[in-house]
């Protein structure tokens, strides 16, 4: 069976198919489709934690469909900007697991990850499944990924 590590980069994710779509993403449909005929060896959704109830409503629900959700508190600035950036700590993640899988799937349109899904590719021999909003997905990370498979109607709720 093919061992599988999902990534999911939940704040790009959310504003990316908000803004394409006006909806949200369907994470149930999401992991019955990319864990069929797999063995999930590890499955994360990075999220920045405001601590609000709604939110952590959402966390519980993605638990209950299998992710480790992990999270980092949000830091707003003096200057009124905020920092709450998983980039490093996917990256990470997936390097390590890259060796226990045969296949790594990205959930972020993030230019960022385009030198980790090459890397993956080339140094650790393994599929990397992308998969992303085509219009908010950068040209780089597109082109780095085994596969781009475009989130469209089929993954959005009430899609």
């Amino acid at each position: 069976m093919t061992r599988v590590a999902i990534f999911v980069d939940t704040q790009n994710v959310y504003y990316t198919v908000r803004e394409a779509y006006g909806k949200h993403f369907d994470y149930r449909r999401f992991w019955a489709k990319v864990t069929a005929n797999r063995e999930v060896v590890a499955a994360r959704c990075y999220a920045i934690d405001k601590g609000d109830a709604k939110q952590r409503e959402f966390q519980t629900i993605l638990r209950s469909i299998g992710f480790d959700v992990r999270l980092k508190p949000f830091i707003q600035r003096a200057d009124g900007s905020a920092k709450g950036d998983w980039d490093v700590g996917i990256t990470l993640d997936a390097i390590e697991y890259a060796e226990k899988v045969d296949v790594v799937v990205l959930v972020s349109g993030d230019g960022d990850f385009d030198l980790l899904a090459q890397k993956i590719r080339e140094v650790h021999g393994k599929r990397v499944e992308v998969y992303g909003v085509p219009q908010l997905t950068a040209a780089s990370l597109i082109n780095a990924a085994s596969e781009f498979i475009p989130i469209e109607r089929e993954l959005l709720l009430g899609g």
